[in-house]
């Protein structure tokens, strides 16, 4: 894959990129929408609630992680996930900008 240029972007287009990436796959919405259900901390019973191994899940749930939707705390032999309600409401503030910016009525297409 070709160089993304990221540095020609602003730090909101970056940031926004980064949240749609995190969210470009169906098991990581599924786990999104599992942990602001429950709204607690979630330990094993992601897991339970997919049809996705282990490993895969935790690769998921790393994605979420370094997009800064999710955080987690190590608790024992495990680390529970759970919504990072600032970063949320900053993706949930820019995703929402970017869709005021269409004015629509246009005679496109």
């Amino acid at each position: 894959m070709g160089a993304t240029k990221a540095y020609e972007f602003s730090t909101t287009e970056n940031r926004l990129a980064k949240y749609a990436k995190a969210l470009a796959h169906p098991a990581r919405i599924a786990i999104l929408k599992l942990l602001a259900k429950k709204a607690t901390c979630q330990c094993g019973d992601i897991v339970e609630e997919l049809p996705l191994s282990q490993s895969t899940v935790s690769q998921h749930l790393k994605e979420l992680k370094e997009a800064g939707l999710i955080k987690g705390e190590i608790e024992g032999a495990k680390v529970c996930y759970c919504i990072d309600e600032k970063e949320w409401k900053q993706a949930q503030a820019w995703i929402n900008k970017l869709f005021d910016t269409y004015n629509g009525g246009s005679n496109c297409c």
